[in-house]
Protein backbone atom coordinates (compact mmCIF):
# COMPACT_ATOMS: atom_id res chain seq x y z
CA UNK A 1 0.00 0.00 0.00
CA UNK A 2 1.29 3.28 -0.96
CA UNK A 3 1.61 5.95 2.25
CA UNK A 4 -1.03 8.45 2.18
CA UNK A 5 0.16 12.30 1.98
CA UNK A 6 -0.66 12.71 5.60
CA UNK A 7 1.91 9.79 7.04
CA UNK A 8 4.49 11.34 5.07
CA UNK A 9 7.31 13.32 6.89
CA UNK A 10 6.51 16.79 7.18
CA UNK A 11 9.20 18.40 4.99
CA UNK A 12 7.65 22.24 5.25
CA UNK A 13 10.01 23.03 7.72
CA UNK A 14 13.17 22.78 5.42
CA UNK A 15 11.67 25.84 3.96
CA UNK A 16 12.58 27.82 6.50
CA UNK A 17 15.95 26.37 5.98
CA UNK A 18 15.85 27.08 2.29
CA UNK A 19 15.98 31.32 3.42
CA UNK A 20 19.68 30.63 4.16
CA UNK A 21 21.49 32.53 1.35
CA UNK A 22 24.13 29.58 0.43
CA UNK A 23 21.62 26.42 0.53
CA UNK A 24 18.12 26.32 -1.32
CA UNK A 25 15.65 23.97 -0.72
CA UNK A 26 12.55 25.40 -2.31
CA UNK A 27 13.41 22.64 -5.75
CA UNK A 28 13.83 19.81 -3.77
CA UNK A 29 10.97 20.54 -1.26
CA UNK A 30 8.34 20.62 -4.09
CA UNK A 31 9.98 17.89 -6.12
CA UNK A 32 9.27 15.09 -2.59
CA UNK A 33 6.20 16.70 -2.11
CA UNK A 34 4.92 16.44 -5.20
CA UNK A 35 5.96 12.62 -5.48
CA UNK A 36 4.27 12.05 -1.97
CA UNK A 37 1.21 13.61 -3.24
CA UNK A 38 1.32 11.33 -6.49
CA UNK A 39 1.74 8.42 -4.69
CA UNK A 40 -0.67 8.90 -1.67
CA UNK A 41 -3.30 5.93 -1.35
CA UNK A 42 -5.65 8.53 0.38
CA UNK A 43 -6.08 12.01 -1.04
CA UNK A 44 -9.23 13.74 1.11
CA UNK A 45 -9.97 17.64 1.11
CA UNK A 46 -6.79 18.11 3.60
CA UNK A 47 -4.54 16.37 1.68
CA UNK A 48 -5.83 18.72 -0.98
CA UNK A 49 -5.69 21.55 0.58
CA UNK A 50 -2.21 21.10 1.94
CA UNK A 51 -0.56 20.35 -0.94
CA UNK A 52 -1.99 23.12 -2.74
CA UNK A 53 -1.45 25.48 -0.10
CA UNK A 54 2.69 24.63 -0.15
CA UNK A 55 3.29 23.48 -3.83
CA UNK A 56 1.09 27.58 -4.83
CA UNK A 57 3.44 28.83 -2.15
CA UNK A 58 6.95 27.45 -4.38
CA UNK A 59 5.60 26.69 -8.12
CA UNK A 60 6.28 30.69 -8.22
CA UNK A 61 9.51 30.71 -6.64
CA UNK A 62 11.69 27.49 -7.64
CA UNK A 63 13.49 27.51 -10.62
CA UNK A 64 12.55 26.74 -14.55
CA UNK A 65 13.44 22.99 -14.50
CA UNK A 66 12.05 22.39 -11.22
CA UNK A 67 8.79 23.77 -12.53
CA UNK A 68 8.81 22.07 -15.53
CA UNK A 69 9.62 18.89 -14.01
CA UNK A 70 7.02 19.07 -11.89
CA UNK A 71 4.49 20.26 -14.43
CA UNK A 72 4.91 16.66 -16.34
CA UNK A 73 4.15 15.05 -13.65
CA UNK A 74 1.07 17.12 -12.06
CA UNK A 75 -0.70 17.92 -15.31
CA UNK A 76 -2.02 14.26 -16.74
CA UNK A 77 -3.12 13.68 -12.90
CA UNK A 78 -6.74 14.23 -12.43
CA UNK A 79 -6.86 15.27 -9.07
CA UNK A 80 -4.26 18.00 -9.45
CA UNK A 81 -5.67 21.30 -7.69
CA UNK A 82 -6.30 23.24 -11.14
CA UNK A 83 -5.14 26.50 -8.64
CA UNK A 84 -1.56 24.89 -9.13
CA UNK A 85 -1.86 23.96 -13.15
CA UNK A 86 -2.77 27.33 -13.47
CA UNK A 87 0.03 28.73 -11.45
CA UNK A 88 2.24 26.18 -13.47
CA UNK A 89 0.88 27.69 -16.85
CA UNK A 90 1.15 31.01 -15.44
CA UNK A 91 4.91 30.80 -15.48
CA UNK A 92 5.64 30.55 -18.81
CA UNK A 93 8.32 28.43 -20.82
CA UNK A 94 8.23 24.40 -20.82
CA UNK A 95 6.16 24.32 -17.67
CA UNK A 96 3.25 25.92 -19.16
CA UNK A 97 3.71 23.71 -22.17
CA UNK A 98 3.44 20.53 -20.17
CA UNK A 99 0.36 21.60 -18.90
CA UNK A 100 -1.03 22.60 -21.96
CA UNK A 101 -0.05 19.17 -23.47
CA UNK A 102 -0.67 16.35 -20.55
CA UNK A 103 -3.71 18.01 -19.12
CA UNK A 104 -6.66 16.06 -19.33
CA UNK A 105 -8.87 19.03 -19.21
CA UNK A 106 -8.35 23.05 -19.13
CA UNK A 107 -10.62 25.00 -17.80
CA UNK A 108 -10.98 28.74 -18.65
CA UNK A 109 -8.76 30.01 -16.01
CA UNK A 110 -5.88 27.94 -17.08
CA UNK A 111 -6.96 28.88 -20.76
CA UNK A 112 -6.74 32.88 -19.36
CA UNK A 113 -3.16 32.08 -17.84
CA UNK A 114 -1.63 30.73 -20.71
CA UNK A 115 -3.22 33.57 -23.42
CA UNK A 116 -2.36 36.58 -20.90
CA UNK A 117 0.98 36.72 -22.02
CA UNK A 118 0.71 37.06 -25.02
CA UNK A 119 2.87 34.00 -25.95
CA UNK A 120 2.12 31.85 -29.11
CA UNK A 121 0.76 28.95 -26.85
CA UNK A 122 -2.84 29.79 -28.94
CA UNK A 123 -1.82 27.56 -31.19
CA UNK A 124 -1.21 24.44 -28.89
CA UNK A 125 -4.62 25.57 -27.02
CA UNK A 126 -6.52 25.35 -30.01
CA UNK A 127 -5.28 22.01 -31.08
CA UNK A 128 -6.78 20.64 -28.02
CA UNK A 129 -10.21 18.31 -27.98
CA UNK A 130 -12.26 19.75 -25.21
CA UNK A 131 -12.01 23.69 -26.38
CA UNK A 132 -15.50 24.96 -25.10
CA UNK A 133 -17.08 27.72 -26.92
CA UNK A 134 -16.07 30.75 -25.19
CA UNK A 135 -12.69 29.70 -25.60
CA UNK A 136 -13.18 29.16 -29.53
CA UNK A 137 -14.24 32.52 -29.76
CA UNK A 138 -11.67 34.09 -27.93
CA UNK A 139 -9.26 32.02 -30.30
CA UNK A 140 -10.74 32.80 -33.08
CA UNK A 141 -11.05 36.67 -32.14
CA UNK A 142 -7.27 36.81 -31.93
CA UNK A 143 -7.24 36.84 -35.65
CA UNK A 144 -4.04 34.52 -35.78
CA UNK A 145 -2.58 32.81 -38.14
CA UNK A 146 -1.02 29.97 -36.16
CA UNK A 147 -4.23 29.60 -34.53
CA UNK A 148 -6.45 29.43 -37.36
CA UNK A 149 -3.98 27.36 -38.73
CA UNK A 150 -4.12 24.70 -35.61
CA UNK A 151 -8.41 24.94 -35.35
CA UNK A 152 -9.00 24.21 -38.91
CA UNK A 153 -6.25 21.08 -38.46
CA UNK A 154 -8.54 20.03 -35.29
CA UNK A 155 -11.21 17.64 -36.59
CA UNK A 156 -12.47 17.84 -32.65
CA UNK A 157 -12.67 21.25 -32.55
CA UNK A 158 -16.59 21.70 -32.54
CA UNK A 159 -16.98 25.08 -34.20
CA UNK A 160 -20.63 26.03 -34.96
CA UNK A 161 -21.05 27.31 -38.28
CA UNK A 162 -20.56 31.15 -37.54
CA UNK A 163 -17.46 30.50 -36.33
CA UNK A 164 -16.90 28.28 -39.01
CA UNK A 165 -17.59 31.10 -42.31
CA UNK A 166 -15.48 33.69 -39.86
CA UNK A 167 -12.14 31.24 -40.67
CA UNK A 168 -13.41 29.84 -44.32
CA UNK A 169 -13.65 33.73 -44.91
CA UNK A 170 -10.08 34.37 -43.58
CA UNK A 171 -8.71 31.57 -45.90
CA UNK A 172 -10.03 33.28 -49.10
CA UNK A 173 -7.13 34.90 -48.67
CA UNK A 174 -4.96 33.08 -47.16
CA UNK A 175 -4.08 29.43 -49.47
CA UNK A 176 -2.21 27.78 -46.86
CA UNK A 177 -5.20 28.13 -44.10
CA UNK A 178 -7.59 27.14 -47.52
CA UNK A 179 -5.96 24.05 -48.53
CA UNK A 180 -6.13 22.33 -44.75
CA UNK A 181 -10.01 23.51 -44.89
CA UNK A 182 -10.78 21.80 -48.41
CA UNK A 183 -8.23 18.86 -46.97
CA UNK A 184 -10.90 17.95 -44.75
CA UNK A 185 -13.58 15.77 -45.48
CA UNK A 186 -15.80 16.27 -42.77
CA UNK A 187 -16.42 19.38 -44.06
CA UNK A 188 -19.74 19.79 -45.97
CA UNK A 189 -18.81 21.66 -49.76
CA UNK A 190 -20.65 24.20 -49.65
CA UNK A 191 -19.53 25.25 -46.44
CA UNK A 192 -16.28 25.60 -48.39
CA UNK A 193 -17.53 27.22 -51.47
CA UNK A 194 -15.73 30.43 -50.90
CA UNK A 195 -12.75 28.37 -51.32
CA UNK A 196 -13.50 27.22 -54.69
CA UNK A 197 -10.72 28.39 -56.31
CA UNK A 198 -8.25 26.39 -54.53
CA UNK A 199 -10.01 23.08 -54.66
CA UNK A 200 -8.54 20.79 -56.71
CA UNK A 201 -10.66 19.03 -59.98
CA UNK A 202 -12.95 16.69 -57.84
CA UNK A 203 -14.13 19.22 -54.82
CA UNK A 204 -14.65 22.08 -57.54
CA UNK A 205 -17.43 19.59 -59.16
CA UNK A 206 -18.70 18.80 -55.67
CA UNK A 207 -18.65 22.21 -54.76
CA UNK A 208 -20.40 22.90 -57.97
CA UNK A 209 -23.59 20.44 -57.55
CA UNK A 210 -23.72 21.44 -53.61
CA UNK A 211 -24.42 25.02 -54.68
CA UNK A 212 -26.76 24.20 -57.71
CA UNK A 213 -28.84 21.79 -55.26
CA UNK A 214 -29.47 25.35 -53.04
CA UNK A 215 -29.70 27.55 -56.40
CA UNK A 216 -32.50 25.12 -57.54
CA UNK A 217 -34.59 26.37 -54.79
CA UNK A 218 -34.42 30.01 -55.77
CA UNK A 219 -35.31 32.16 -59.23
CA UNK A 220 -32.39 32.43 -61.32
CA UNK A 221 -32.79 35.88 -62.91
CA UNK A 222 -32.52 36.08 -67.09
CA UNK A 223 -28.50 36.28 -68.18
CA UNK A 224 -27.58 40.00 -68.44
CA UNK A 225 -28.37 40.80 -72.57
CA UNK A 226 -25.76 40.53 -75.02
CA UNK A 227 -23.08 40.01 -72.63
CA UNK A 228 -21.26 37.66 -75.42
CA UNK A 229 -21.19 40.15 -78.06
CA UNK A 230 -20.18 43.02 -75.51
CA UNK A 231 -17.18 40.74 -73.89
CA UNK A 232 -15.89 39.49 -76.62
CA UNK A 233 -15.89 42.60 -78.57
CA UNK A 234 -13.58 43.72 -75.81
CA UNK A 235 -10.97 40.89 -75.99
CA UNK A 236 -11.09 41.43 -79.74
CA UNK A 237 -9.47 44.51 -78.98
CA UNK A 238 -7.45 43.19 -75.89
CA UNK A 239 -8.83 46.14 -74.00
CA UNK A 240 -8.92 44.00 -70.83
CA UNK A 241 -9.44 47.18 -68.55
CA UNK A 242 -12.60 47.45 -70.44
CA UNK A 243 -13.25 44.43 -70.43
CA UNK A 244 -12.80 43.78 -66.68
CA UNK A 245 -15.69 46.78 -66.38
CA UNK A 246 -18.18 45.82 -68.34
CA UNK A 247 -18.35 42.32 -66.79
CA UNK A 248 -18.02 44.26 -63.57
CA UNK A 249 -21.27 46.07 -64.33
CA UNK A 250 -22.94 43.59 -66.65
CA UNK A 251 -22.71 40.92 -63.16
CA UNK A 252 -23.07 44.34 -60.64
CA UNK A 253 -19.68 42.82 -59.12
CA UNK A 254 -18.09 44.20 -56.81
CA UNK A 255 -14.80 46.75 -58.13
CA UNK A 256 -11.26 44.88 -58.46
CA UNK A 257 -13.26 41.54 -58.03
CA UNK A 258 -10.61 39.72 -59.34
CA UNK A 259 -7.95 40.66 -56.57
CA UNK A 260 -10.01 38.85 -54.41
CA UNK A 261 -7.36 36.11 -54.69
CA UNK A 262 -4.08 37.29 -53.78
CA UNK A 263 -2.45 34.17 -56.05
CA UNK A 264 -2.18 36.30 -59.59
CA UNK A 265 -2.61 32.57 -61.04
CA UNK A 266 -5.83 31.53 -60.14
CA UNK A 267 -7.65 35.01 -61.48
CA UNK A 268 -8.33 33.65 -64.53
CA UNK A 269 -10.50 30.50 -62.60
CA UNK A 270 -11.98 33.71 -61.33
CA UNK A 271 -12.89 35.18 -64.44
CA UNK A 272 -14.10 31.65 -65.84
CA UNK A 273 -16.48 31.62 -63.01
CA UNK A 274 -17.63 35.10 -63.44
CA UNK A 275 -18.14 34.53 -67.35
CA UNK A 276 -20.26 31.76 -66.54
CA UNK A 277 -22.28 33.49 -64.54
CA UNK A 278 -22.70 35.42 -66.99
CA UNK A 279 -23.91 33.18 -69.30
CA UNK A 280 -21.92 32.91 -71.91
CA UNK A 281 -21.86 30.02 -74.43
CA UNK A 282 -18.89 27.76 -74.44
CA UNK A 283 -17.39 29.05 -77.88
CA UNK A 284 -17.45 32.42 -76.34
CA UNK A 285 -15.41 31.87 -73.47
CA UNK A 286 -12.92 30.02 -75.76
CA UNK A 287 -12.63 32.85 -77.72
CA UNK A 288 -12.49 35.00 -75.05
CA UNK A 289 -9.12 32.78 -73.91
CA UNK A 290 -7.49 33.04 -76.95
CA UNK A 291 -7.86 36.73 -77.60
CA UNK A 292 -7.37 38.27 -74.39
CA UNK A 293 -4.29 37.91 -73.21
CA UNK A 294 -1.72 36.39 -74.80
CA UNK A 295 -0.18 34.39 -72.38
CA UNK A 296 -2.72 32.23 -71.82
CA UNK A 297 -3.56 31.65 -75.06
CA UNK A 298 -0.20 30.73 -76.34
CA UNK A 299 -0.72 27.92 -73.55
CA UNK A 300 -2.89 25.00 -74.78
CA UNK A 301 -3.25 23.02 -71.80
CA UNK A 302 -4.07 26.14 -69.61
CA UNK A 303 -6.73 26.81 -72.36
CA UNK A 304 -8.54 23.22 -72.30
CA UNK A 305 -8.10 23.82 -67.77
CA UNK A 306 -10.63 26.78 -68.70
CA UNK A 307 -12.44 25.05 -70.39
CA UNK A 308 -13.11 21.94 -68.20
CA UNK A 309 -14.07 24.43 -65.48
CA UNK A 310 -16.17 26.43 -67.42
CA UNK A 311 -17.69 22.91 -68.00
CA UNK A 312 -18.35 22.01 -64.57
CA UNK A 313 -20.51 24.87 -63.53
CA UNK A 314 -24.34 25.45 -64.58
CA UNK A 315 -25.17 29.15 -64.72
CA UNK A 316 -26.84 29.20 -61.67
CA UNK A 317 -24.01 27.70 -59.34
CA UNK A 318 -21.96 29.54 -60.67
CA UNK A 319 -23.68 32.78 -59.22
CA UNK A 320 -23.63 31.34 -56.15
CA UNK A 321 -20.18 30.10 -56.20
CA UNK A 322 -19.09 33.81 -57.11
CA UNK A 323 -21.25 34.73 -54.70
CA UNK A 324 -19.26 32.61 -51.87
CA UNK A 325 -15.68 33.34 -53.00
CA UNK A 326 -16.37 37.18 -53.44
CA UNK A 327 -18.29 37.46 -50.41
CA UNK A 328 -21.07 39.40 -52.36
CA UNK A 329 -24.64 39.37 -52.70
CA UNK A 330 -25.64 39.37 -56.36
CA UNK A 331 -28.45 41.60 -57.23
CA UNK A 332 -31.22 42.16 -59.33
CA UNK A 333 -30.10 43.62 -62.38
CA UNK A 334 -32.96 46.38 -63.58
CA UNK A 335 -33.29 45.49 -66.86
CA UNK A 336 -34.52 41.86 -66.05
CA UNK A 337 -37.05 43.17 -63.53
CA UNK A 338 -38.27 45.41 -66.12
CA UNK A 339 -38.75 43.00 -69.02
CA UNK A 340 -40.47 40.17 -66.42
CA UNK A 341 -44.50 41.52 -66.99
CA UNK A 342 -44.06 41.23 -70.92
CA UNK A 343 -42.57 37.89 -70.42
CA UNK A 344 -45.65 36.51 -68.65
CA UNK A 345 -47.95 35.94 -71.78
CA UNK A 346 -45.28 33.65 -73.34
CA UNK A 347 -43.83 31.99 -70.19
CA UNK A 348 -43.55 28.74 -71.87
CA UNK A 349 -41.98 29.70 -74.90
CA UNK A 350 -39.53 31.90 -73.17
CA UNK A 351 -38.57 29.09 -70.28
CA UNK A 352 -37.94 26.69 -73.28
CA UNK A 353 -35.48 29.61 -74.25
CA UNK A 354 -33.63 29.96 -71.16
CA UNK A 355 -33.08 26.30 -71.06
CA UNK A 356 -31.68 26.22 -74.48
CA UNK A 357 -29.45 29.35 -73.60
CA UNK A 358 -28.05 26.89 -70.89
CA UNK A 359 -27.43 23.90 -73.35
CA UNK A 360 -23.84 23.74 -74.96
CA UNK A 361 -23.48 24.31 -78.39
CA UNK A 362 -23.28 21.84 -80.89
CA UNK A 363 -19.71 22.88 -82.08
CA UNK A 364 -16.88 24.13 -79.79
CA UNK A 365 -13.94 26.06 -80.91
CA UNK A 366 -11.82 24.08 -78.18
CA UNK A 367 -7.99 23.75 -79.31
CA UNK A 368 -7.02 20.06 -79.95
CA UNK A 369 -3.74 18.80 -79.40
CA UNK A 370 -3.27 18.04 -82.49
CA UNK A 371 -2.97 22.14 -83.46
CA UNK A 372 -0.63 22.00 -80.39
CA UNK A 373 2.38 19.87 -82.54
CA UNK A 374 0.94 21.88 -85.68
Amino acid sequence: MSPSFDDAPDLSGLIELSRLDNLDLKPVILRVQTDLFLSASVRDRKTMSSFASLAGGLIPIVDDETAEAVARKLAPFPDTPPALLAALIARGGGARDAVIAGAPILIQPMIDAALSDGAEIGAAIASRHDLSRATLAELIARDDPAIDKSLAQNPAANLPSEMLARLVGRARRRPDLARVFLARRDLAHADVAPLFLYADESRREAIGHAMMATAALRPLPPAPREAGTVLTEFSARGDISGFIGAITQLLGLPKGFLTATPDPSLRYELLTVALRAAGLHEEEAVYIYLTLNETVASSVDRVFNLVKLFRTLPRAAARDVLAAILDWTPQERAAATAHQPYAAPDAPRLRQQQVASERPPLRTLLPTRLRQSS
